[in-house]
This record gives structure tokens, sequence and C-alpha cells, in this order.
């Protein structure tokens, strides 16, 4: 998966086209306008005043894709608060040489904050926002299956006509990078396929150490994990995208097709948990927008707010992006640090003394 989509040559990210919108192979929530990257503005600019209006302050962006989205929130936070744009530096991670071409191409408007640091950047850590959209899900992960009595790794192997295929591995000791195997339980039926994403914590500590205070927030689709490891949820939740067309096997047009899983967000929280961090958000996206955006759309009147009100709706409809998506919020070193709310645990299905050594 990581060859397949990340290969930079090959990969299917590094094709030098956008594979967002119409004429793309799927569609995100910045595709259905700027409305999207209004509201993270304002909830950036919050956060900015939470940390007492620092002087310098930083934005990280992970798996920015075209740069639209950093185009939009830039726009809106120069339009609202001109203090807070000019204290900003935005900061874009992406490894893929013509993504970062596409990105410096959409963003010269605002090129005097934005910079792409690597993996070697020397970068003195401020107070900020880490943030990503529909970042987790394209992170690799590994296909397990149950088969009598025991997790068994899903390798790629070749059949009798040199064709990839699936091949089931050896069983797998629930202990080491897979001790969540022990939190899943046994009531699963013969045959079924799920997924597991290892390297959240290496992953987010390399995050945060660019940030001095703050807050993580990753925006996707995806479940608590009592959700994600339903018992009839038999065949996981990898898909691959083409055209909008949806698939189930990601061994076909290898580079050529997006290949995806949801997110586990229980996984993300007790990652963040063992940084560190505390838990100060995990909502719907539909609620979290309509938490943050609700102001800002009622401000609008005559055709601006027609205009806006559209886009929301398509972002908050409770039978597509409101539901389907959520958002998770993860305090750092912050200033004025947020209490998990009990309701966050319990829907993330985290018990209060798991997270004791956090607040």
């Amino acid at each position: 998966m990581e060859h397949a989509l990340y290969h930079p040559e090959l990969g299917y990210y590094a094709r030098g086209e956008s594979c967002v919108g119409r004429a793309g192979d799927f569609f995100t929530s910045v595709s259905v306008g700027p409305a999207f990257g209004q509201i993270l503005a304002r909830r950036f600019l919050l956060e900015w005043c939470s940390l007492g209006k620092p002087r310098r302050w930083t934005i990280h962006e992970y798996g920015a894709h075209d740069g639209t989205l950093a185009h939009d929130l830039l726009d809106a936070l120069q339009q609202i608060s001109a203090e807070a744009y000019q204290a900003l530096i935005y900061q874009i991670h992406e490894p893929l040489p013509m993504l970062k071409l596409l990105q410096r191409e959409r963003l010269m408007m605002h090129q005097t904050l934005v910079s792409w640091p690597d993996a070697s950047s020397q970068i003195e850590p401020l107070p900020g926002v880490i943030f990503g959209n529909e970042l987790l899900d394209a992170l690799p992960f590994e296909r397990i299956e149950w088969c009598d009595g025991n997790w068994h790794l899903c390798r790629v192997g070749l059949d009798a006509a040199g064709e990839f295929a699936w091949q089931l591995g050896e069983p797998l000791i629930a202990d080491g990078d897979w001790e969540i195997l022990a939190k899943l339980g046994c009531d699963f039926p013969h045959g079924y396929r799920t997924e597991v994403r290892h390297g959240l914590d290496s992953r987010f500590s390399n995050m945060l150490r660019w940030l001095s205070a703050g807050t993580m927030l990753w925006l996707d689709y995806g479940f608590a994990r009592p959700e994600y490891y339903h018992a009839d949820r038999t065949d996981g939740t990898l898909r691959t995208f083409q055209k909008h067309q949806g698939g189930e096997n990601p061994l076909d047009l290898l580079g050529g097709c997006d290949i995806t899983a949801h997110v586990d967000f229980t996984a993300v929280a007790e990652s963040a948990l063992r940084l560190g961090c505390v838990l100060a958000d995990f909502r719907s996206q539909g609620a979290w927008l309509t938490h943050h955006g609700r102001e800002w759309l009622l401000a609008h009147d005559g055709h601006e707010h027609g205009k806006w009100s559209r886009q929301f709706q398509t972002l908050t409809h409770p039978a597509q992006m409101g539901s389907k998506f959520h958002v998770i919020e993860c305090s750092w070193h912050h200033p004025r640090p947020a209490i998990s709310d009990p309701r966050i645990l319990e829907r993330l299905a985290l018990s209060a003394c798991s997270t004791g050594s956090s607040h």
C-alpha cells in the first residue's frame, strides 16, 4: 500500500493530477466549496486566541493534496483577522514533488506565509495547530482475517497465473504491534476480515515535535472501535476508488486507484493519550461544523447566505458527510487545557482510568 500510493514516480498520489473533485476519483469536504475552509479558519483563529494571541504561531497541514484547502483557509483568515494572518507561519508537510508543485502554484497569493519543511528541517516549535483532512484513512494498514480461532495476517502473493492474490499468513500473537488484538475479543465469524493500522505513536510523536503548545485535529471518516470491529462488518472497510467508482480489490490497478480504510478513532485517541495529549473533542463532522460555523453562517443574508448555506448543508447532511465523517481534537501542552468530557470517552469506548496519566 505504501508503494501503491506514495511511490515518488509510480504511486497514485504522485501522478501530478488532482484526484479530488468531479474530474478526479473522489469527493472530499474541500470539493464542496470554500465554506469548509471558512469554518476551519474560524476554529484555528479561536485556537490562536486561546493560546494568548502569540506574535508568532503556526499551522501544520498534512495531506494537503493540491493546496485548495490551505488556499481557502488562508483567504478566510486574512479576511477575518489581519493580525492573526500576519503572525502565522503555515507549514505543509508534503513528500511528493508533483503535489508540492501544485501546492506552490495554488498558494502564490500567500507565499510569504507558506513553507514546505522536510523531515530533516530544523524548525523552532511554536504554538498552533497540527491538522489533516482525510489523511489518516490513507495511511497504510494491515489486513487481517479470523480463521480457526486465531487472527492471521493477509499477505500479498502470486496465484497460479502469476497475478497478485491474497494469501493467509501465520497466526498472530496479541502483543507488541498486535496488542490491539486482545482488545477485539474473539466473537467473530470464520473468514471475518478487517484492518489494523500500526505506527500512530511514532507518526504523531514526529508531528508534535513541531508544536510547543496547541491542538492536533483530524477530520476523517471512521468509527469508534466497537462499531469499527462489529461482528457484522465481515469484510472490513477496505475500499478503492477510481472515477468515483468504489471497489474492494486493492490488488487491481496498483498505482491507478486510491486505496483507503476507515479510521479507528479509538486508536487515534489512545495514541494521543500515550503521548501526553488531552482529548478535547470528538463528534460528527455535522455537529462540529455546526458548532463552529453557526454564527458565521447566520451573519450572511441574501445571495451570500444562499451560497454558503448550500455548501454548509452538504457538509453537514446527516445521511452523508455530516454523520460519516468525524472530528477529533487533542490538546498538547495547552495553557488552557480542556478536560476530557466523559461523553467523549463514552463515544470512543475509553474508560476514565485509561486517560488518567494524561490529565
